[in-house]
């Protein structure tokens, strides 16, 4: 097995001891962060209901619009700032932070510490 496909299975079964402990409810939702190589996902995500309430992603032209010349780390900050800011127009002001398996650092963090600033709180 090749160490690409081990650090993959790794993640997924970090991934999976998190959520044993995670919920999402009604009042506090969750915010799941996905880092692929390139881009950064974050959904606010109902588990109760089972619908995603808000999402943000690298990939939007929002995002796109303000990312030239910018690291990826200053791009997950933007989709925290975003993710924040459709949250707070639904209403939704705590979150439970599920980082998705990956440790928190860099650009999980960093999306972190932006929808913390942009009023979330976690």
């Amino acid at each position: 097995m090749s160490n690409t496909r081990i650090a993959k299975k790794m993640r997924s079964v970090r991934h999976s001891r998190l959520r044993k402990h995670l919920r999402g409810v009604s009042d506090r939702p969750r915010l799941s962060v996905f880092r692929s190589l390139n881009h950064v996902y974050a959904q606010v995500i109902d588990d109760s209901l089972g619908v995603t309430l808000v999402s943000a992603s690298s990939v939007e032209d929002a995002v796109l619009s303000k990312a030239e010349g910018r690291n990826k780390t200053d791009i997950s900050k933007l989709v925290g700032d975003l993710v924040a800011l459709r949250a707070k127009e639904k209403g939704v002001e705590t979150v439970v932070f599920d980082r998705g398996g990956h440790k928190y650092h860099g650009r999980v963090a960093a999306l972190a510490n932006a929808a913390r600033d942009g009023g979330l709180k976690f």
